[in-house]
């Protein structure tokens, strides 16, 4: 099973030698989803970064919240529990883990559920995100500690 982005960039008249090209690209999903893309601008300074677009690192932690949702979701109702809204403020941490390298060495999802009716009791709850966790593809695929965090809304 292949998944697949398109990620395009061009410089423009900008210089490029200089390092102060723009950074903000486009990225391109098989579904016909475009997204801005660029980055941190706590890496490269703004005008080279575009600060409203999405960051690598922001769409890292992105894709391991959606990952852990789309799963608890499933959990939820195969065990018959309705979930009426679920929100996540995830985060991620870059620390430096060698000389000259940074890595993204956390990353703590904060989900909050709410259920419709029955909600399932804090144990049972934490052993569905137990289950998610365990579940998710992009968790499994990443060597940072994946920390989850829940609550009920």
């Amino acid at each position: 099973m292949e998944h697949t982005a398109r990620i395009e960039w061009s410089r423009g008249a900008a210089a490029f030698l200089d390092q102060k090209y723009p950074r903000a690209h486009r990225w391109r999903f098989d579904g016909g989803a475009v997204v801005a893309g660029s980055s941190s601008p706590h890496v490269v300074p703004v005008p080279q970064s575009d600060a409203a677009a999405v960051d690598p690192e922001e769409a890292f932690v992105a894709s391991l919240a959606s990952c852990h949702m789309l799963w608890f979701l499933s959990i939820a109702a195969k065990r018959g529990f309705v979930v009426d809204g679920y929100a996540d403020d995830a985060t991620g941490t870059m620390a430096r883990v060698a000389k000259g390298r940074l890595a993204i060495t956390e990353v703590v999802l904060r989900p909050r559920v709410r259920f419709q009716g029955a909600a399932p009791d804090a144990a049972t709850h934490e052993a569905m995100h137990r289950e998610a966790h365990e579940a998710c593809f992009i968790a499994n695929s990443v060597k940072s500690e994946v920390r989850v965090l829940p609550a009920l809304a």
